[in-house]
């Protein structure tokens, strides 16, 4: 046998070990710059006017739902909105190998964790303040805020003019930009729509770092994209919101039934007439004896002596609560007006209740609830929240099961329900509605108990809601959720239906790496959503 020369083997071995190395240096290169992109040490050499903070974290990884907590590497604190824009075009440009996404968090009321980024950027919106609150008060009035200026805030400069935004949410304590990003609505949306129908103008920073002014002359496909778009497109840094002139005075009026189909038959009948209250919504009330006792308190019976010989009985009850503005040079007019649309109603007559305050009180009334909680350390409890919207056609058939059936003992937080006209809505944005031109928003608005294994604990809620769900689905209600939450594409997929497309379009436009609002759980970096 003949072996080769040594001089042939020394090359070979030569060639082997140059590969190896080659291989290996390659490799470790691609290490160092995976371990790079999640590093907080390409963040720390970014020039911003604020600051990041990589220690102070934790309050980032939690929310008002208080079931999810995710730690991000790094909090932005931004002065500027280029503060926000240089961060993101950052971790653009970093690519898809890295991992880094960016969350923009308000008021930290979301519920499932939509606002927090793990082991990514989460941006405390509230801080910046480069935006001067802003109110034109001419023929068209409105006011400029930034996006992480709270509601309540802009109310309170707004009535040192006069005016007021048009549609609000039962809350206050929430940031312009969170509310636009869903749709804001309250018992206002029957008449102006949602606090996304009243918007004329934004400015976003895409998921590129670029900094756009839109509306429906410019950029009108990120504007109507963004409104209702969950955070996908683009984070909202300054809003122009429509106002109107605001009223001195609310008269506040709370009545029950003990028929759903007339309680529901009332509420479509106010929204559709042309002269109606200015504020309608509707709430259940299972198995709560003691709530007209604490109406006294604030609420004056129509009726003293008929009110105090009411009782509820154990019963399910509907209650529906309006609300008339009214300045106070028209006080008599007023009166004959809310009697006269009163007298339309079908209501138990020895249960109208009603009070005059004034028009901040009335906006701002939930927040008296949430000083009251936080006193008793029941505010920051979780709140496994469940939000949907019923077709008009379908309401009594989800009346009957879910309150006849799946909630019959108790309730662990309050049931809103009323229904809201789809031809206020604009149909150009992301916000996903029923089919119908009639549709009613249900919100069960449940606190747990920590801790609790019984009817209030987490998981009996949970399971709850679950069969609320199970039960949409199966009778094909054709609802859909508001603030939804979804665990797979294909569910996400299924609740935009139709709109699909058109959303993943735009997210391929404004932000092809999926680095924005991961929590939304919609798409995920690096893998295609085409």
């Amino acid at each position: 046998m003949r072996y080769p020369p040594v001089s042939i083997l020394k090359q070979t071995n030569m060639l082997f070990v140059r590969s190896f190395l080659v291989l290996f240096l390659s490799c470790m290169t691609i290490t160092i710059n995976l371990c790079f992109s999640s590093n907080p040490s390409s963040l720390r050499t970014l020039s911003v006017d604020g600051h990041f903070s990589f220690d102070e974290v934790h309050h980032a990884a939690k929310d008002f739902g208080n079931r999810f907590q995710l730690l991000p590497l790094a909090v932005l604190y931004p002065k500027s909105v280029s503060d926000i824009a240089t961060t993101i075009r950052h971790i653009w440009q970093m690519g898809p190998d890295s991992e880094l996404t960016v969350a923009a968090r308000g008021h930290s009321h979301s519920l499932q964790g939509q606002a927090q980024a793990h082991q990514g950027v989460v941006i405390n919106m509230e801080s910046l303040q480069v935006h001067k609150m802003h109110v034109y008060s001419g023929n068209y009035p409105y006011v400029d805020a930034s996006g992480g200026e709270l509601w309540i805030d802009i109310l309170r400069e707004c009535l040192k003019y006069g005016l007021a935004p048009k549609s609000w949410t039962d809350y206050l304590h929430l940031t312009v930009g969170g509310t636009l990003s869903n749709a804001g609505v309250s018992g206002q949306a029957f008449r102006h729509g949602p606090q996304i129908s009243n918007v004329n103008q934004l400015e976003v920073v895409t998921g590129k770092g670029e900094v756009l002014n839109c509306s429906e002359k410019q950029n009108s496909d990120l504007f109507h994209g963004v409104l209702g778009g969950l955070g996908q497109f683009g984070i909202i840094t300054r809003a122009r919101i429509s106002l109107e002139p605001a009223p001195d005075k609310v008269k506040w009026i709370r009545v029950l039934y003990s028929d759903f189909t007339t309680f529901a038959t009332d509420q479509e009948r106010l929204i559709g007439a042309e002269s109606t209250f200015d504020y309608i919504e509707g709430f259940v009330i299972i198995n709560r004896t003691s709530l007209l006792n604490n109406w006294r308190s604030s609420f004056d019976p129509q009726d003293p002596v008929q009110a105090s010989q009411f009782q509820s009985d154990g019963r399910t009850l509907y209650c529906l609560e309006l609300a008339k503005y009214f300045n106070r040079d028209r006080i008599d007019a007023l009166n004959e007006e809310v009697g006269n649309l009163l007298s339309q109603l079908r209501y138990m007559a020895s249960t109208l209740f009603l009070t005059e305050v004034s028009y901040l009180e009335f906006l701002d009334r939930v927040h008296v609830s949430e000083v009251k909680l936080r006193s008793k350390g029941l505010w920051e409890v979780p709140h496994p929240w469940l939000n949907l919207l019923i077709p008009k056609t379908k309401i009594n058939d989800f009346a009957d099961e879910v309150f006849g059936n799946i909630l019959t003992d108790t309730s662990n937080g309050p049931i809103l329900i009323y229904p809201v006209n789809k031809s206020k809505w604009d149909n150009r944005t992301s916000a996903v509605l029923p089919e119908e031109d009639i549709f009613y928003l249900v919100a069960f608005l449940n606190s747990a108990m920590p801790s609790s294994m019984g009817t209030d604990g987490l998981e009996h809620i949970l399971t709850q809601n679950k069969r609320i769900l199970e039960f949409c689905e199966t009778a094909r209600l054709g609802m859909k959720q508001y603030l939804p939450h979804y665990n797979t594409q294909g569910e996400w997929r299924a609740h935009f239906g139709p709109r699909w497309e058109v959303f993943a379009q735009r997210k391929s436009t404004y932000d092809p790496l999926a680095i924005l609002a991961p929590g939304q759980r919609i798409f995920q970096k690096g893998i295609s959503f085409s």
